[in-house]
């Protein structure tokens, strides 16, 4: 049985955030993490209503361990108050709207797991505002179309996770085509194992991914990329702002897999979004990839008691039939 935070759990972290005047007077545990439990804390005394917990206990994170195993590498799932950090810091240097920091501990002293306060921006998130108020959801748009522009045209002549590429370690494999092409024909094979309709095309599209990896051709730097942005992970402020979340994988890495998600996540309206001068050949290669990522991934998390569970097999099912409609 999975355990997760209550109020007196949480209330050392947020006394150390605001001082032994603050008073803890409720949580709310929030929906959609895989890796990490978010908790909406309702304090008194703190000057504000509410802060945002973050916690990387263990029993917050839904993926089998065998998905641990591989962390270093830029792709694979990224959690952790460390690469939090890193990512943080990154952002706020160029001027990317995160949520403030409050409080960051490693001590285990006050909550059994790493943990970070952060501000509640409490504007909801770009994904609602497209539905409840469509005027603001389009200029939170743009102001993050702007925020891309800025991260995208940072760069950096090595590929990896910010947090990683700042303790000196390089990531493995010639390039990022090259580590896309890796990842997915793993993807596809243990999709394969879940799926007949992917296994009765297991040749043909493995066949497809090296022909669309071996038309790209070489690159020397790279953009900085959130890595897994869609409009559930960008919250809009009181002001309008777009502000990103869920930031740990933050990476440098080839733009066009950053452009790949937002196509599939904004729909008809990623033209907000786009860039002048993405590759095309990567953006064939990766939007494969992605495909059957988006199928392996939610299978794979569903081995596991990941509780929303029509949800995870809805992606699956859906990034199926488009994985297989880009055979040729």
């Amino acid at each position: 049985m999975r355990r997760f935070a209550e109020i007196e759990d949480l209330s050392g972290l947020v006394r150390q955030a605001f001082g032994s005047g603050c008073r803890v007077v409720g949580v709310d545990r929030l929906r959609g993490g895989s890796k990490k439990g978010v908790y909406r804390v309702h304090v008194d005394g703190a000057g504000v209503a509410s802060v945002v917990v973050y916690s990387w206990a263990e029993t917050e994170n839904f993926w089998p361990a065998a998905e641990e195993a591989a962390s270093a590498g830029p792709l694979a799932p990224a959690s952790g108050l460390v690469p939090f950090l890193a990512a943080q810091r990154s952002l706020d240097r160029l001027g990317v709207r995160v949520p403030r920091l409050l409080l960051a501990d490693d001590s285990r002293h006050r909550y059994r797991a790493d943990g970070a306060v952060v501000e509640d921006v409490g504007g909801g998130t770009l994904e609602g505002l497209f539905e409840t108020d469509p005027a603001r959801a389009a200029a939170a748009l743009g102001d993050l179309a702007g925020m891309l522009t800025v991260m995208h045209r940072h760069h950096c002549p090595q590929y990896g996770r910010v947090d990683l590429l700042e303790q000196g370690v390089t990531t493995g494999g010639a390039s990022c085509e090259a580590l896309v092409l890796e990842r997915a024909l793993r993807d596809l094979e243990e999709a394969a194992d879940r799926d007949g309709r992917i296994a009765a095309e297991a040749g043909a599209l493995g066949d497809r991914l090296r022909e669309l990896a071996a038309r790209v051709a070489p690159r020397a730097e790279y953009g900085l990329i959130h890595g897994e942005l869609g409009p559930d992970h960008v919250l809009v402020d009181g002001d309008g702002h777009a502000v990103l979340i869920d930031i740990e994988g933050l990476m440098y890495f080839d733009v066009e897999w950053e452009h790949v998600f937002l196509q599939l996540r904004f729909g008809e309206r990623y033209g907000a979004l786009s860039q002048p001068g993405l590759d095309p050949q990567r953006l064939d290669l990766f939007m494969l990839a992605m495909r059957l990522s988006l199928v392996a991934g939610p299978l794979r998390l569903l081995d596991g008691d990941f509780p929303d569970r029509s949800f995870m097999r809805s992606i699956a099912e859906h990034n199926a039939v488009e994985a297989l409609a880009l055979l040729p």
